[in-house]
């Protein structure tokens, strides 16, 4: 995976698609320029996960785009997911690593520095790191960590720094003045009317700052 992959990372929830097929909006992100999705959907049974994963893999093999699995180092390995992503209530990156090996990625979603410095340490190869702004979906971590906080993340470690949470159109350029290596969205592609063009239009907003910067 390179820096370029990380720029716009989207991560799913079949519940904000306004009841059309998760899989159908996905594609159409990955259409508009989406390059790593993460199959993030905690309320499926493991035979529903496997039979999604299975979908969203041959989807993101199609367009050359990375899989990752929310949680799952078992149905990543069995649907050849390019890695897995885990967090405070998942097993330790250091367990998932013995179970993937050196050549899967697994990311972190961290909510403060030092759990962000702790996963590199255990071997993590990138971080989400937030939330940045309110989002309902992450609202049992707290208060927003804003820009600051996100920065201070990205000037402490060497692994990719993501900002995630609450991320829209509008604040994709603040957020990324944070030195992060981009941004993780949800609903500001599974919501729009129109996934495609929300997903080129937040892409070409990534690519302005990065000629600007």
């Amino acid at each position: 995976m390179t820096v370029r992959d990380f720029r716009l990372y989207l991560i799913t929830d079949r519940h904000q698609t306004a009841g059309r097929s998760l899989t159908d909006v996905v594609k159409q992100a990955l259409e508009g320029g989406v390059k790593v999705v993460q199959l993030r959907e905690k309320d499926l049974s493991g035979a529903e996960l496997y039979r999604l994963a299975i979908e969203l893999r041959r989807l993101t093999n199609e367009f050359n785009a990375h899989l990752l699995i929310n949680d799952r180092a078992d149905i990543a390995l069995a649907v050849d997911a390019d890695g897995v992503h885990v967090g405070t209530g998942s097993q330790p990156v250091v367990a998932v690593r013995k179970v993937l090996g050196r050549h899967k990625i697994i990311g972190y979603s961290a909510h403060g520095i030092l759990e962000a410095e702790r996963a590199e340490a255990d071997g993590a190869d990138f971080v989400t790191f937030g939330p940045v702004y309110h989002t309902p979906s992450k609202a049992l971590f707290g208060e927003p960590c804003g820009v600051k906080k996100l920065a201070d993340a990205a000037r402490n470690l060497d692994i990719p720094v993501i900002g995630l949470g609450g991320i829209s159109l509008a604040t994709v350029t603040e957020t990324l003045s944070a030195n992060v290596q981009g941004i993780a969205v949800i609903s500001a592609i599974l919501t729009a009317p129109d996934p495609y063009a929300a997903t080129v239009s937040l892409l070409k907003k990534i690519e302005e700052y990065a000629q600007h910067s």
